[in-house]
């Protein structure tokens, strides 16, 4: 339970996702064995450009403060630049914070 979505126009390794991963919870401060990464292919257009973008979306329940948030996209941004070329400017992110009772796992709810 954190999630972290993403849609992006490049192809992304197993390795890249892996440290979306790693960054999720040591940010966030959650277990890893709870985190998902989920990645999909998207055609992206931004500022009126095509090219290589990304978006990024990034759900918990709890741990979503504006400065955990702040650390987050520096290092997602930073990761998808280094490993994807992907440029900071062509990353948007999104971060939801969800009530424990919306969020189901191994056939029950987290709260």
């Amino acid at each position: 339970m954190p999630l972290i979505k993403i849609q992006t126009t490049r192809e992304i390794p197993s390795s890249v996702l892996a440290g979306l991963s790693k960054i999720a919870a040591e940010t966030i401060g959650k277990p890893e064995t709870y985190v998902m990464v989920s990645s999909s292919s998207a055609d992206l257009m931004m500022s009126g450009s095509a090219g290589h973008a990304a978006f990024v979306e990034v759900r918990s329940i709890g741990g979503l403060t504006r400065d955990v948030n702040e650390k987050l996209a520096a290092k997602i941004c930073g990761l998808l630049e280094v490993k994807l070329q992907i440029p900071l400017n062509r990353v948007y992110l999104n971060f939801t914070e969800v009530p424990a009772a919306q969020w189901g796992w191994n056939g029950s709810l987290f709260g």
